[in-house]
């Protein structure tokens, strides 16, 4: 399901549909006026967005592929090596492929294409593999914790994306999506090749 809207939402973004072009524009322009009256929280966000960038979501990826593997946790292990690579490599290659400006005049300079958005697709990435993880040794409690944490982080960071017009609205929800798409197909392949290996 997340694949279908993924590849929906992408398709009418390069097509320039008019009705999501509308609703990134007066999204975008309602957050450049709130950010302008509050210049200090945009200098707050400045800081606190790049816990979605590229760098730390790979040193955590390896720091708990590491650990997983050394406590002999292997195919969680893969799970998260796994997410590591294929998440920053095809936001690299769309962000190579799919030529989509990003906001003009945002709060922060980024030079590359815009869809979708990276920091949010790392963020949201990170949050589901946590969730997957942890949920087989949590109690009912601990679990709805942890899935509260996953999507307050999912959500900050695509929030500050917006705010800072380092990406349009359409840009964050494609970062997701992307997440919401190639965690769990890769939870899923996982698995069976789990699966497959016990039978023979």
């Amino acid at each position: 399901m997340a694949l279908v809207g993924f590849l929906a939402l992408t398709a009418l973004v390069l097509g320039d549909w008019a009705p999501i072009e509308r609703i990134d524009v007066t999204v975008s322009d309602g957050l450049r006026g709130y950010g302008t009256d509050h210049q200090r929280l945009v200098d707050v966000l400045r800081v606190a967005t790049d816990i979605g960038a590229t760098l730390p979501f790979v040193a955590a990826g390896v720091v708990v592929t590491v650990a997983l593997l050394l406590r002999r946790h292997r195919r969680e292990a893969y799970l998260c090596a796994a997410v590591t690579v294929l998440i920053p490599v095809l936001w690299g290659i769309m962000h190579a492929v799919l030529h989509r400006p990003r906001p003009p005049d945002g709060f922060v300079f980024v030079d590359s294409n815009g869809f979708p958005s990276g920091h949010t697709s790392h963020a949201a990435s990170a949050a589901l593999v946590a969730v997957l993880l942890l949920w087989p040794h949590l109690a009912r409690r601990g679990r709805a914790l942890v899935v509260a944490g996953a999507v307050a982080l999912a959500v900050f960071v695509g929030g500050t994306r917006m705010l800072l017009l380092a990406h349009w609205p359409t840009d964050v929800l494609g970062g997701w999506l992307l997440a919401l798409t190639v965690v769990p197909l890769a939870a899923r392949a996982l698995t069976a090749r789990a699966h497959s290996h016990g039978r023979e």
